[in-house]
Order: structure tokens, then C-alpha cells, then sequence
């Protein structure tokens, strides 16, 4: 077998140290290769950075162990071209299993061109996948809150949530202050309902007619400042979120409005757009808004020349369908594991598209449900979406929704036959079509 690099190395990660592997092949056409262990602290890693530039090795591979991988790759990224591989993919090809034996392996393999790296985005876009990821577990946090605030009032007979359809808006945060204040007067606590709450004035009273214990006002007090807390801490993130998308634009597109944004002539496909057009053409999309948009481009960036086809992208993001087959037959078609960040969020955009009203994701979907069931169903909006979103990135055009009559105006011909044919069952006569009028 051929070898495709000649000075190269691999990299056995694990926690508290780092299994080097440096090999070259000589003028001679010998291969030689070298073992060191090293420490993952940062000055025992530039220890291992000077000792791969002892033997000028360009290409380096190391496995994605957990979180492991990332301080290595933050060292040496800058002047080698690091791999970081699936551990799966390695796995597949037989060999010995030492911490020595899996860096000479992983160096092996790489010398041959046998390892594929893995999509790893720049330094900007990996900052600003570490700020929308923690804002997301903020808001997860901040909904299992409410959800224990609810939990509390049950417990304390207050029936508020059975009335009131946010917890979280402002007539109910008024009364839940008072509740944790001590105010138990149902009628006093009703009187603080603001707009259409007003008209339930009645109900509410008997909702927040209670058992209210010490305790139970104590934990509400305690729970309602951290839910303030963490939407302090949503807003800042969200702040930081914006300085970074602005410090990733350049300046004159920074200064941009959404609908200017939108407004700009098509880039040539395969040149990378801005990070603010992007947002704004993604905040477009049925389903999506800014948020959202953020999330989806801090996983997948703006140059779709990383992914060579939609399909790629979204066997990426594991929401494209299998492909198992074996002997002419086809097994189980489920997904293939992905980002699960963006896989997540694209089912949550999904489940806002088909509610979106004469769009074609709707239309899609409910063409789909009946024969698939619902989450085959949303899985296959999602898969859509992210076709779509391939699409705009790599044009920089805004969406244009199909509509709800696509299918069935594609299909026109079909339908008219299909629906002829079964009114001459139903009537025994020869049914023509004129004119859009059925003629016996």
C-alpha cells in the first residue's frame, strides 16, 4: 500500500496523559517511528509540540475522547494540520489495543490516508457554539424550574396554572410575589390579574383559595429568584451573542438591518456569506427565528463548501435516513447518531413549521402523518429544513416557500384521473372533466 504522508503522528488521548507517536519515512524509504508519553498540563503539551517539530511532522491524528481532544487540538492547530477521527472508524480496522499501540495505529493509518477527519469549526464559530449551547441549558434549566414552581402550588392546593395560562406572565408573577410575600387573601391576590385574566376573576379566586405552609412560601421565594436570575443570565448571554456574530462580519455588513440583510443581491454559490446575512436569511424559514438561526450556524457555520451535498450535511447532523441493506433487502431506515444539538433543535423548528399556516412544511407533513406516524413525520420536516437551509447558505437567497398546493398541484393530473375513476365507481356512468365542471 502507498503511503500518502511521510512525516505524520498519532495521538492517544486520555485525561491525565498523552500517548505521541511521531513517524517519518527516511530517505531510504524506512519507516521509522518514535513513542512518548507526555502530561495534558499546557506546558508538558508544548513539551510534545516541540518534539513533532523535532521531525517535522505536518499531519497529526488523535481520537475524540470526550472532551480530552480538545486541549491538544487547541496547541497545536495553529501550525499542524490535526485530525481529529470517530474512535468508531479506527475501531473497524483490526489492531493491537495498548495506550502505545493505539498512538502507533492511529499514526499507521493516518500514513496510509485510512482516516477521515472530522468537520471541526474555526475558533470564532466554536466560541459561538459554546455560548448558544450554555444559553440553551440556561432556558432548560429555567423551564424545569417553573415546572417545580408548579409542582410547589400543587402542593399548596393553589389550583393558579389551572387558570392562568402562563405562570411565567405577568399577572401570575404578580401573585406568585404576593403568595411568597404571605399574602394568602384570595380575593386581594384575583385582584392583581391584568387584561383577559380579568375575565376569569371568579375562577382565579377559587384557584388560589389554598393550604399555603411556611415552607411552601419560603421555597416559591426561593425559586422565583433564581428564575430571575437565570433570565439575567439569558440576557447577558444573548448580549455576548451578538457581539460575537458582529465581531465575526465584517464591519460593513455588521452595521446592516435585517431587512437590508435580506435585500442583498445572491452571493455566487460556494462563496461563504456573512454571519449577520446568514442569521437574517435563516430567521426567514417557517419555524426558525433569530435564536434558532443562531444555534443552527454556530453548529454548521456559513461555508457549505465543508459539505459537499445536502445529503452530507444532514447524515451530519443525523436527521437524514439510514441506509441498511443486505441481501436485496432494506432493514431498518432510523437515523444515524449526529449533532445532537443541531438535531434537536431542528425537530423543535419542525414542530413550529407545520404549524405555520399555508406553507409547504404543513402541507408536507400532513401528507406525511398518516402513513408515517408523527415523529417519522417531523423527522422528515426537519430533513427539509436542513436541505433548505444548504441551499440558502451556499446561494445567500432568502426562502421562498413552495406553498400548500405544491403537491397538489403537482400532482394535478394524477388527482383529476384518480378522482374520476372513483366517481364512475360511485355512479356507474362515464364521468368527463370541462372546464373544472363533471359532465355525465
Amino acid at each position: 500500500m502507498r503511503i500518502t504522508y511521510e512525516r505524520v503522528a498519532g495521538i492517544d488521548v486520555h485525561k491525565k496523559t498523552v500517548v505521541v507517536t511521531r513517524l517519518r519515512v527516511t530517505e531510504e524509504q524506512q519507516v521509522e517511528w518514535e513513542t512518548h508519553t507526555f502530561g495534558t498540563t499546557t506546558p508538558e503539551l508544548l513539551q510534545a509540540y516541540d518534539w513533532l517539530q523535532e521531525w517535522e511532522c505536518r499531519q497529526v491524528a488523535l481520537e475524540s475522547t470526550g472532551d480530552y481532544w480538545k486541549p491538544v487540538y487547541n496547541l497545536l492547530e495553529e501550525d499542524f494540520e490535526v485530525w481529529v477521527v470517530n474512535a468508531q472508524h479506527v475501531k473497524r480496522v483490526p489492531g493491537r489495543k495498548t495506550d502505545a499501540s493505539d498512538a502507533e495505529w492511529l499514526a499507521e493509518l493516518l500514513a496510509y490516508g485510512l482516516l477521515q477527519p472530522s468537520f471541526i469549526p474555526p475558533k470564532p464559530q466554536r466560541a459561538l457554539r459554546e455560548l448558544t449551547r450554555y444559553r440553551t441549558r440556561l432556558i432548560q434549566e429555567r423551564s424545569r424550574l417553573v415546572n417545580r414552581v408548579q409542582k410547589l402550588l400543587e402542593g399548596a392546593n393553589i389550583k393558579l396554572a389551572s387558570v392562568a395560562t402562563d405562570l411565567q406572565g405577568v399577572s401570575a408573577r404578580a401573585i406568585l410575589a404576593e403568595l411568597a410575600a404571605g399574602n394568602t387573601d384570595a380575593e386581594a391576590l384575583a385582584e392583581l390579574a391584568r387584561g383577559r385574566l380579568r375575565n376569569k376573576i371568579p375562577e382565579l379566586e377559587r384557584a388560589l383559595t389554598g393550604k399555603v405552609e411556611p415552607h411552601h412560601r419560603f421555597l416559591l421565594s426561593q425559586q422565583l429568584e433564581h428564575i430571575d436570575f437565570l433570565d439575567e443570565q439569558v440576557a447577558e448571554i444573548e448580549a455576548e451573542i451578538e457581539r460575537q456574530l458582529e465581531a465575526m462580519s465584517p464591519l460593513s455588513e455588521a452595521s446592516e438591518t435585517a431587512e437590508e440583510a435580506t435585500a442583498t443581491p445572491p452571493t455566487p454559490a460556494g462563496s461563504p456569506i456573512s454571519w449577520s446575512t446568514a442569521v437574517s436569511l435563516l430567521d426567514t424559514i417557517p419555524g426558525i427565528n433569530r435564536e434558532a438561526a443562531q444555534i443552527i450556524l454556530a453548529e454548521i457555520g456559513v461555508d457549505m463548501s465543508v459539505f459537499p451535498t445536502a445529503g452530507h450535511l444532514c447524515r451530519w447532523a443525523g436527521v437524514a435516513p439510514g441506509n441498511n441493506e443486505s441481501g436485496g433487502k432494506h432493514y431498518s431506515g432510523r437515523t444515524t447518531k449526529g449533532n445532537r444539538v443541531l438535531k434537536s433543535t431542528l425537530v423543535e423548528c419542525a414542530q413550529a413549521a407545520i404549524r405555520t399556516k399555508d406553507s409547504f412544511f404543513k402541507a408536507r407533513y400532513q401528507r406525511l402523518v398518516a402513513r408515517r406516524g408523527k415523529q417519522r413525520a417531523i423527522m422528515a420536516i426537519a430533513h427539509s429544513i436542513l436541505k433548505a437551509i444548504w441551499q440558502m447558505l451556499r446561494s445567500g437567497e432568502v426562502y421562498h416557500d413552495l406553498g400548500a398546493e405544491y403537491y397538489n398541484q403537482r400532482d394535478k393530473d394524477a388527482k383529476v384521473a384518480y378522482y374520476t375513476r372513483q366517481l364512475e365507481k360511485l355512479t356507474g356512468a362515464k364521468v368527463q372533466i370541462a372546464l373544472g365542471e363533471a359532465m355525465a
